[in-house]
Parts: C-alpha cells; sequence; structure tokens
C-alpha cells in the first residue's frame, strides 16, 4: 500500500503581544492568515510576515507556517 500525502491548504501566523500576565510576562496571541498559495516559498511567507511585522503597532514574537495534507492511499 502506498501513501501519498497532498498539500491541501498552507496559512501562516504571527504571535502578537496582547498584554502582560500577573507576574509582568508578555501575553501572545496568534494572528493567523489564511489564502497562501500552495507554491508559496518559505522565504516568501517570512518576507510577508516581516512586513506585517512592521505595520503592527504591538511587539511580536514567532512567525508559523501552517500546512495541512490530506494522506490518500495511492
Amino acid at each position: 500500500m502506498a501513501v501519498s500525502k497532498l498539500l491541501d491548504s498552507t496559512s501562516f501566523s504571527i504571535e502578537v503581544e496582547s498584554g502582560t500576565d500577573k507576574t509582568g510576562a508578555k501575553i501572545y496571541k496568534k494572528k493567523n492568515f489564511s489564502g497562501i498559495k500552495k507554491s508559496a516559498t518559505p522565504e516568501n511567507v517570512f518576507a510577508v510576515a516581516d512586513a506585517i511585522k512592521a505595520v503592527l503597532s504591538a511587539g511580536t514574537r514567532d512567525y508559523y507556517l501552517n500546512e495541512a495534507s490530506k494522506i490518500v492511499n495511492a
């Protein structure tokens, strides 16, 4: 049985500061961006995330590339 993985969708997230907890540590929430072309390279997604970061008023932390795939019995 040969199983294949087929990329179904891609999105990315940016962790954005949303406040502080009781101890003063920063709290982050993820802002999600969907509809990314399946052919987009990680470098291009990173460049877009950097551009979005530049216009946000809140601080940011990490970027995440989220890929959902279908597995099929080929």
